[in-house]
């Protein structure tokens, strides 16, 4: 009398219901981008104005950005049940980012470029410091939420929307220094430069995401559908 033994699944392949899973946790967590930058692009674009700040401005638009970019991450989610609509989600969703990146890019080079040339100091803004300093501990933790559920259905327009994230840390990190350093040390320019050195990573981000490379070669096998 033989016995049958049950087939394991093969590695990195779950069931439909595990995928459904991974999508439903990315919606939610890019519901929560979505309510976070929101209010944070509120904050930093008042208070940037206020205090003429360029750095701060610029922030604030990268939260405009993101929102949009985290839209496109949705509307890739709500085509992720069908392989052939999720292919084109993927490419659309990619160049979403990737332009929203390179337009961000520009305004920042060329208000911190006129800023420095006239000598534009900003005022101080302690709201500014206070939300730069809370998204450097918020961003880092939905992007590695994020970072998963795009790993876990292999989606490259997942990781490079979890990628900007990542670089709303460091523009926080960055925006932090300016800000400081104009209200406590008196460097005017501080401000522009941090804007400036903003500017490399954006636009390196924007072109990998239009090439379509992202950090996917990483991602682990894809939750069968």
């Amino acid at each position: 009398m033989s016995s049958v033994l049950p087939v394991a699944p093969a590695p990195g392949r779950e069931a439909p219901a595990g995928r459904a899973r991974a999508v439903q946790r990315g919606r939610v967590l890019t519901w929560a981008t979505i309510v976070y930058n929101s209010l944070e692009a509120v904050v930093a674009l008042v208070a940037g104005g206020l205090a003429g700040s360029i750095a701060l401005i610029g922030f604030g638009l990268d939260s405009v950005i993101e929102v949009s970019a985290s839209g496109a991450a949705l509307w890739r989610l709500r085509h992720d049940a069908d392989p052939h609509a999720r292919e084109r989600a993927e490419r659309l969703a990619l160049r979403i980012v990737g332009w929203s990146f390179l337009a961000l890019a520009a305004y920042v080079t060329v208000d911190a470029v006129r800023s420095l040339v006239v000598h534009e100091a900003p005022d101080a803004s302690p709201v500014g410091i206070v939300l730069a300093s809370f998204s450097v501990v918020v961003m880092p933790l939905l992007a590695r939420a994020k970072r998963t559920v795009a790993a876990q259905l292999s989606s490259c327009a997942l990781t490079a929307e979890a990628r900007q994230t990542d670089i709303c840390m460091y523009l926080s990190a960055l925006l932090l220094v300016g800000l400081a350093a104009n209200q406590w040390l008196g460097w005017w320019w501080a401000d522009p430069v941090a804007g400036l050195a903003m500017v490399p990573l954006i636009v390196y981000e924007g072109r990998e995401a239009l090439a379509g490379r992202t950090v996917c070669a990483d991602c682990a096998p894809a939750i069968s559908g």
